[in-house]
């Protein structure tokens, strides 16, 4: 499982961006409903289930503890570069494609990705005699019937099958309405596999550095239980894209496909992709973060700079999110909605 790509394509259905500090995940609920395809569709017993993602130095997060130590699950990590990009991911996920093929330790591999990267190594575990199915996200408007998959990977695997809409949609849920009902919700999906915490519906818990105006939320259960500033979220209508995000885990070309709509309408696209991820960013992050993102400006931190490209290209195809007056316009409408914030 490619954490970044399943992630990427779970989070933005729930919360309309990639920006991890915007959703929870059930983890628990996501790796069994995963498991019970696999075996749904081959009929054998699992070896193990291996969850690659990107950690700074490699370390363990608590995240990372978490599923971890969930029963049969490996976790592998690469390391986030200066820049925000994941290294050693698609290369340990290979690697250990092929190993697991020459031992001859499974005879199916059921691969949850979609990066182009990984079409080789695919074709040297069949060259070795094992079976690789790809599990998607189902996208019924698209030519390959699953999101974010890269054609040149699609055409490589044995097979191609795809998990339960209703897993995704129960298993990430926004985390920045702080409605009561909601937050009782985002809570015990937080804490699942633990008890569950109850959360009183007038309950406000006072952050230590209180903000004069905006919503304080009302449980710290999620995002690593950081005090929270947070502002209110204005729901944006859904949009019925006509292109295919095609993922790569690095900035290169990772291939888009769709219509082409005119210039004005990319450019508005990109005030509100911009505007929202301040919006979500800044109902996740603390006083100090702030302070260091603003004392940089306008330079952005890459991790910022990468989701509202990510999330700009999924409205708009890549092709236009490389242009320079697109990305001039996400950035300057991330710092328009947040000097609006505070």
């Amino acid at each position: 499982m490619d954490a970044s790509f399943l992630l990427a394509i779970g989070g933005h259905r729930a919360s309309g961006t990639t920006l991890r500090a915007a959703f929870t995940v059930n983890y628990e609920a996501l790796i069994d409903g995963i498991l019970k395809t696999a075996k749904e569709f081959s009929g054998l017993e699992n070896l193990r289930i291996y969850w690659y993602d990107a950690a700074k130095d490699a370390i363990f997060t608590d995240q990372h503890k978490r599923i971890g130590l969930i029963p049969g699950v490996k976790v592998r990590l690469g390391r986030i570069s200066f820049n925000g990009e994941q290294k050693g991911v698609d290369l340990k996920l290979g690697l250990d494609l092929v190993g697991i093929a020459r031992n001859r330790a499974a005879s199916v591999a059921f691969l949850v990705s979609g990066d182009d990267d990984l079409a080789e190594a695919v074709e040297e575990a069949q060259d070795l005699g094992m079976k690789v199915v790809l599990i998607g996200v189902e996208k019924a408007d698209h030519r390959l019937g699953v999101a974010s998959v890269a054609e040149h990977l699609a055409l490589r695997v044995d097979s191609i099958i795809t998990l339960p809409e209703e897993l995704i949609k129960t298993s990430f849920v926004k985390a920045v309405a702080w409605d009561p009902g909601h937050a009782a919700q985002t809570a015990t999906i937080a804490s699942a596999g633990a008890a569950a915490k109850v959360v009183e519906a007038g309950a406000v818990p006072q952050p230590p550095t209180p903000k004069p105006a905006g919503l304080k939320p009302p449980t710290p259960a999620m995002l690593n239980q950081r005090p929270k500033l947070q502002a209110p979220v204005q729901p944006q209508a859904p949009v019925q894209p006509d292109y295919q995000l095609v993922y790569s885990s690095t900035q290169q070309t990772s291939g888009f496909a769709g219509g082409a709509g005119t210039d004005a309408s990319a450019m508005d696209v990109a005030s509100e992709v911009g505007s929202s991820v301040a919006k979500n960013w800044y109902a996740s992050t603390t006083r100090t973060e702030l302070n260091e993102l603003t004392s940089d400006r306008p330079l952005l931190p890459p991790e910022i700079d990468r989701v509202l490209l990510k999330d700009c290209a999924q409205r708009i195809g890549e092709w236009k999110t490389d242009l320079q007056d697109i990305r001039r316009a996400l950035r300057v409408a991330f710092w328009e909605q947040l000097d609006q914030l505070t």
